[in-house]
């Protein structure tokens, strides 16, 4: 009787086991790479971005402090004639370039005011740094600190277009960011 309950028991266990692998079918894969691919990444990053949540963006390994502002997004301001007011678009513009810098704190502006050829050397220098000092003054009531703001004049000396005429000289009346 002995051997035919231990062949028994054998054969119901092989029995069961084959039961289990039968009966059970195939269950669906788990996915165990923690690693999402970058497709998967792109879409996280992008759907929070979108999703207007107040969530920090990922940091970025780029140094600002070495790239041109204009290479980030910050903007020249333009100025009329003979003038250093600002108009909605150049309050528009530094309102704009002050959100960038709050992004990236760590970095600091040097503000260039430009004019164009008309004037006298020492009037365009003079005009240059009031340029410089009313987008600082604007930047500054937007909350950025006064020590990351450098003002300089370069009155005529720089222009951004060398040529003659009002196209030329309206994109030389400006105040230009630059890495002090």
């Amino acid at each position: 009787m002995r051997s035919w309950r231990g062949s028994r028991g054998v054969s119901v266990m092989l029995i069961v086991a084959l039961a289990l692998v039968v009966g059970c079918g195939k269950k669906p894969k788990v996915a165990t790479d923690a690693t999402p691919s970058p497709q998967t990444q792109t879409q996280v990053v992008t759907e929070a971005a979108s999703s207007g949540s107040n969530q920090p963006a990922p940091a970025s390994s780029v140094d600002y402090t070495n790239l041109d502002p204009g290479e980030y997004g910050i903007e020249d301001v333009f100025f009329p004639y003979d003038a250093y007011v600002l108009s909605e678009a150049a309050m528009g513009a530094l309102e704009n370039n002050a959100r960038i810098m709050k992004e990236h704190a760590s970095v600091s502006y040097l503000i260039e005011g430009h004019c164009d050829e008309r004037g006298t050397i020492e009037y365009n220098l003079a005009l240059g740094e009031k340029r410089g000092k009313v987008a600082r003054d604007y930047l500054m009531s937007l909350g950025i600190p006064a020590a990351r703001l450098r003002v300089v004049s370069y009155g005529e000396e720089r222009p951004f277009d060398s040529g003659q005429g009002e196209s030329a000289w309206a994109q030389n009346r400006r105040a230009h960011f630059a890495r002090p």
